[in-house]
């Protein structure tokens, strides 16, 4: 059972969910998806594959905005159904392939085959190792991400849709039992995360589990107080809710409570990947995966070391600039504690990332030729998943305006959360960074959907990192502390290649690990266990930031050498925005084509 069968994962749009039917149903519709395709379009055998690929997942239905006869489904979390989708996925690309000449095609259409058929290339790889992916986890495990979907996912405008709430109440009773039966043969198989994953695991189902407070329910319960039918009538569909929850739901979860207590018992001590069977072809799957390079865990590992030296050597400028006294582990040890960098309520905090997001947005034209329609809002993390979850994170708007774009913030302890990356922080998942980059793409409507909801990871994470930086040009930063934050932002992705390959590839320990951060970063110390937790179970993925980062930097620096006076930073950015997210080879094909275009 893998991660796949329960999610597909989208870099540049999050976690999206997926599912399906059975297998055999499914391998019919993957039959008509390639043979009802007109050879004279290419676009046609794309619609046809993402309309295929819908229909074998309600959830990626309601992450589109779609709401139809699969509203109240979950789907098919099973091995088999993830087989279908991986299937249905390398069946496109090869009639693609018999059917297309690349070279005979438009310039557009021709990026998207090649984009295809490399997504196809990358899954193919992948999807071997699809058994090594954890089902349950701290960062992205089924415990909370199935609640969080009905809380952030599902609307609710009409009674038709409230019925589609209580269903999928009932139905998750169903969906968790498959899920634990998979959770329980890979333990049998010997995959299972770390033994320090598993309190995490545990707490969010016994918040879940908690009765005098249900965040499910609470949801409910507010989204149809803004339907237009009388008292009564909401009050029965309120008891309709919580009677799925009783009945279904609320067992199920104790089942999973009960299985994840099992394995906690039986987790093993050792954090990296390397202790599979495959370990090591499964690392460099993944680092090939999310970088879009070739790049060794070693060449990357040493970037990692050569990019933590350049960035301390700006950050004592820094130090020597506010006039701190001491070396720069000192200083990072005054800025990781002083309460003068740190926020004492949730609103203060919220109240002034909103702030730098309002000033950055008016600022936003000087700098690119097209912004975005969809507007975006920040939102702290539930309370009930806010142990567990990552610092920040950010989810795309629903094409058709229904959800607008979100920044969510993890508040559960200010401590880790300092004043001097606020900025940097805001600007990477809001404006110019993955909101700016991820609306654009949804509003692509001329491109084909799987290049509009799809993602390369090295790309929106690189361009994410890039917005970091790119602001200090753009006037902000004044406050030599939160260009301290911003470097120390950078230091942090630096120190992932260094960590990540660290972890999976040289065996080194979590203590080992957040050694590491602590000797090298200014970061909190919770920031800094959160953060190898997160690498340990989401391995490979933290990589692609730097190396999509300084790819962009390198393209940019050749464009401006290239172009001399003639250089527009507007014109660079869009092209490297307006063709969706690609694999950094491509990518860096579309600026050397922009160059030479400004040349002629």
């Amino acid at each position: 059972m893998s991660r796949k069968s329960l999610m597909i994962s989208c870099a540049a749009f999050g976690l999206m969910m997926a599912g399906g039917t059975s297998v055999y149903a499914q391998s019919e519709t993957v039959d008509a998806a390639v043979v009802d395709v007109e050879a004279v379009d290419i676009n046609v055998l794309f619609e046809e594959y993402d309309a295929a690929q819908l229909e074998l997942s309600p959830l990626s239905k309601s992450y589109r905005g779609i709401r139809d006869d699969d509203y109240g489904e979950w789907g098919d979390f099973s091995d088999a159904a993830a087989v279908a989708s991986e299937e249905l996925l390398q069946a496109t690309a090869e009639k693609m392939r018999a059917a297309f000449d690349v070279d005979q095609l438009s310039d557009s259409d021709a990026l998207s085959y090649r984009l295809f058929d490399a997504m196809a290339e990358r899954s193919a790889e992948r999807f071997k190792f699809r058994n090594y992916d954890y089902i349950f986890d701290q960062m992205r495990g089924a415990q909370s991400q199935l609640p969080a979907f009905l809380i952030n996912i599902h609307r609710v405008s009409t009674v038709d849709d409230a019925a589609a709430y209580v269903s999928r109440l009932e139905k998750l009773g169903p969906a968790i039992d498959q899920l634990i039966v998979a959770t329980r043969n890979q333990a049998d198989d010997g995959v299972m995360p770390p033994d320090w994953v598993f309190p995490y695991v545990v707490s969010d189902i016994e918040n879940i589990l908690d009765q005098s407070s249900n965040p499910v329910l609470e949801d409910f319960d507010k989204k149809i107080e803004s339907l237009s039918i009388e008292g009564p009538a909401k009050n029965a569909l309120k008891l309709d809710a919580a009677s799925a929850w009783n009945s279904h739901a609320r067992p199920a979860f104790a089942r999973l409570l009960d299985e994840i207590k099992r394995q906690q018992a039986i987790a093993p001590t050792d954090d990296g990947v390397w202790r599979f069977p495959e370990g090591e072809a499964y690392y460099k799957a993944l680092l090939a995966n999310y970088t879009t390079t070739d790049l060794t865990a070693n060449e990357v590992h040493n970037i990692g070391l050569r990019e933590v030296e350049r960035i301390h050597g700006e950050m004592r400028a820094i130090m020597a600039k506010v006039g701190f006294k001491g070396t720069l582990q000192d200083f990072f040890k005054f800025t990781r504690n002083d309460d003068q960098f740190f926020y004492t309520t949730r609103e203060d905090y919220l109240r002034d990332a909103q702030a730098k997001l309002d000033a950055m947005e008016a600022k936003l034209p000087e700098y690119f030729g097209r912004l975005p329609k969809a507007p975006m809002v920040i939102k702290p993390v539930e309370a009930f998943r806010e142990k567990s979850a990552g610092k920040a994170f950010y989810q795309s708007p629903a094409p058709d305006g229904s959800r607008p774009g979100t920044y969510y913030v993890n508040l559960y302890n200010l401590r880790d959360m300092s004043k001097n990356e606020l900025e940097a922080l805001a600007y990477h998942e809001g404006f110019p960074g993955h909101h700016l980059q991820r609306a654009l793409q949804t509003e692509m409507g001329d491109l084909p959907p799987f290049r509009r909801f799809g993602g390369v990871t090295a790309y929106t994470e690189g361009w994410g990192l890039y917005t970091e930086e790119l602001p200090k040009e753009m006037g902000f930063y004044q406050d030599p502390y939160s260009d301290f934050g911003r470097l120390g932002m950078e230091l942090w992705r630096a120190c992932r290649l260094v960590v990540d390959t660290g972890l999976h590839h040289k065996r080194w320990s979590r203590e080992e690990a957040i050694q590491y951060l602590t000797d090298n970063t200014p970061n909190p110390d919770g920031d800094i266990r959160k953060a190898i937790e997160r690498y340990a179970v989401y391995p490979g993925q933290a990589t692609a930031y730097m190396i999509g980062k300084l790819k962009i930097m390198e393209l940019r620096e050749r464009a401006k050498t290239g172009l001399g006076d003639a250089f527009d930073i507007r014109g660079f950015h869009d092209t490297v925005l307006l063709s969706g997210p690609v694999p950094l080879s491509i990518l860096e094909e579309n600026v050397d084509a922009w160059i030479a275009a400004e040349q002629e």
